[in-house]
């Protein structure tokens, strides 16, 4: 399987303006953020970084930390906006920022594999604050939106309102990715394409508790489940994890071996203004028709 990396450009309310030294600066909208970031082994273009807020980690490798300001950052979010689609941006204890820029072409690509189909339905499992979500519905595309998060679930929803999307056929789910991905099953449900961004640890609303790589594979034979001949795609993501975008393919593979078209695999990486050199951010793998 040959490895692909899909590529996050700047746009007008994004940019990872530089890294290097284990950390890298970025703007979102009007403000400037410094975040460790393990994987910028290099010299920074710059040695004068001038930010409006700093995350500096903690002691633990679970992504423990704090955020120090330098500048006024509204703590309750400020707006900004991916192509038609307005989100807001809000520093958080877990070092980002409320959404993943990272995904900007993933949301591209989805949305052109449901390009003229007709009723087209997606599935968002893990859907976080909904910015990908969002990108289908905006296009008309009737979603599913699933989080264990109730906290996630108001922001995504209050995101839609910012869009003037809170009246697109959006289902708002609190619930457990696992558990209702199996009954979607039983029911005989099917959808044209299913976004899935689990993460390494999490806990569903009763006290389920998820682990990646003991929970994944399962979960991907559901989603196969829910798609048929006639539907257009499953991506996949991983963030954070010793585990390989082979690995990861070769299951997406193995569960789509039945279905026609294609199983691809590769990192999903950010392009640095400075110097235009790529910093890689995560791993995916997705089946399309």
């Amino acid at each position: 399987m040959e490895l692909q990396t899909l590529i996050g450009e700047p746009w007008a309310d994004y940019g990872l303006i530089d890294s290097g030294h284990g950390r890298k600066l970025e703007r979102y909208g009007r403000f400037r953020f410094i975040r460790p970031e393990p994987q910028a082994m290099w010299v920074p273009a710059s040695a004068n970084w001038q930010a409006d807020g700093e995350f500096i980690p903690g002691s633990d490798e679970e992504g423990g930390g704090r955020w120090q300001f330098s500048g006024q950052v509204p703590r309750d979010g400020w707006p900004l906006k991916w192509d038609d689609v307005a989100f807001t941006a809000q520093t958080t204890p877990f070092r980002h920022l409320g959404f993943f820029p990272d995904m900007a072409p993933v949301w591209s690509w989805m949305r052109e594999r449901l390009e003229g189909v007709a009723d087209a339905e997606a599935l968002n499992l893990f859907g976080y604050t909904g910015v990908g979500t969002l990108a289908l519905a905006s296009q008309g595309v009737k979603m599913v939106h699933v989080d264990a998060s109730k906290k996630s679930v108001e922001g995504a929803r209050a995101n839609a309102r910012l869009a003037g999307l809170d009246d697109q056929p959006v289902r708002w789910m609190v619930d457990d990715a696992t558990k209702f991905a199996a009954r979607e099953v039983r029911r005989g449900r099917r959808y044209d394409g299913i976004l899935l961004d689990p993460p390494k640890f999490g806990r569903g609303p009763e006290g389920e508790v998820w682990r990646l790589e003991e929970g994944l594979p399962r979960l991907i034979q559901d989603c196969r489940k829910l798609l048929d001949e006639k539907s257009r795609f499953l991506f996949l993501t991983v963030y954070a994890v010793r585990m390989s975008a082979l690995a990861i393919g070769e299951l997406v593979s193995q569960a789509f071996a039945d279905l026609p078209g294609r199983v691809e695999a590769g990192e999903l990486a950010v392009r640095e203004e400075a110097r235009g050199l790529l910093l890689p951010t995560a791993i995916w793998a997705r089946w399309r028709r």
